[in-house]
């Protein structure tokens, strides 16, 4: 048996998402490898065209279960650029201030998934009781943890609660002045510096010949290519942030930029806690007849900044209560289904796990 057949996931904590990678090993190199989305949900795009389009603001977070509200922001993007809604200024804030935690809360997730693959878990332990604390304040704002459908066409669901705004300071605050502990835990630990430097590279030429995005990209190419600032949505163009760059190639060049990102993040939510006027959250749209709301025709492609990359949807109304036609950008779809037969390959099977987390693969934007 020169070649053993072993699964990474679903059941593994190094796999995250419902799915399983395939892998044939010869000693404990990778030789083939391919992605198996069975256990995922699947066939979003057409579950949303069988849907009603207020419906669909449940389905739709779905399509990655760890950062939904990206989903979200861009499915309402699209209803709102084919029907002309003029979303409320304080609208407009409130939404960043959601995707901005929505990015803390993923990159806590995954940095601290650097620490179950390398047997520090201390990491992990620190990164998840923070990630609560975000889920704690999502929960406040929306009464959902984890799918919170509160950005819907037209502004959001409803204003913030009284006072969330001292819970949002205490724990920005606490977070920030435990930033270099994080980093001293993790990729300032030399057991993580051995796994993670010169190591899982993702060279410029893979960059653009599979077409990834976000963290991935800016740190191979030293390119601060981010569409909060090339395609500015809400209101990013009024607030003032870094976007973080490298122009080496390797797991622990995307991991700096993820930690930089968090930075830049608190220094967002700040901003628009201090900018953001008061009125109303949300343009009414269908005057009490929510299932017999109908999109004039037209056709609109929408795509915001995830943790990953450009997520996107194209959308085509033909006029109905339901979208016509709907296709979903992953941003994860390059490296978590491309990238995993093809580049995977030559991993140290133990190194997997770390290949799948510092990608960024949220596997149910594959099968979408």
């Amino acid at each position: 048996m020169k070649e053993m057949k072993l699964f990474l996931g679903p059941q593994h904590p190094g796999m995250s998402g419902n799915a399983s990678v395939h892998m044939y090993v010869d000693g404990d190199i990778i030789k083939r490898s391919y992605l198996l989305p069975g256990m995922l949900h699947r066939g979003f795009e057409k579950g949303m065209e069988r849907h009603l389009w207020v419906n669909n603001i449940s389905l739709i977070p779905r399509v990655c279960v760890v950062e939904p509200d990206t989903n979200e922001m861009a499915f309402a993007m699209a209803v709102e650029m084919i029907a002309k809604l003029e979303v409320p200024e304080r609208a407009h804030y409130i939404r960043m201030i959601i995707l901005e935690f929505a990015r803390l809360s993923i990159h806590l997730m995954s940095y601290g998934g650097l620490g179950g693959p390398t047997g520090l878990y201390t990491l992990m332990y620190h990164a998840h009781t923070d990630r609560n604390t975000i889920l704690n304040i999502f929960e406040k704002i929306t009464g959902h943890r984890v799918y919170h459908q509160y950005i819907v066409p037209g502004g959001v669901r409803k204003d913030l609660p009284v006072g969330i705004e001292k819970d949002m300071h205490s724990f920005l605050d606490d977070l920030e002045s435990r930033y270099e502990e994080y980093r001293d835990l993790g990729i300032n630990n030399l057991s993580i510096q051995a796994r993670i430097r010169d190591t899982i590279m993702l060279p410029k030429e893979v960059v653009w010949e599979l077409g990834v995005t976000g963290i991935g990209m800016r740190s191979a190419v030293n390119k601060p290519y981010d569409l909060r600032k090339v395609k500015p949505y809400a209101r990013y163009d009024q607030i003032e942030f870094d976007v973080p760059v490298s122009d080496y190639s390797d797991a622990y060049a995307r991991v700096d930029c993820k930690l930089q990102e968090v930075l830049q993040s608190i220094s967002i939510i700040r901003q628009c806690l201090i900018k953001m006027p008061k009125g109303d959250v949300r343009v009414p749209i269908s005057k009490g007849q929510a299932m017999r709301w109908t999109v004039p025709k037209g056709y609109a492609y929408a795509c915001v900044e995830s943790s990953r990359g450009e997520f996107g949807y194209f959308m085509v109304s033909d006029g109905g209560t339901h979208p016509y036609r709907v296709g979903v950008r992953g941003a994860s779809y390059p490296q978590g289904l491309l990238g995993v037969e093809k580049y995977l390959p030559g991993t140290r099977l133990d190194d997997a796990s770390l290949w799948i987390d510092t990608m960024g693969v949220c596997s149910p934007e594959i099968d979408r």
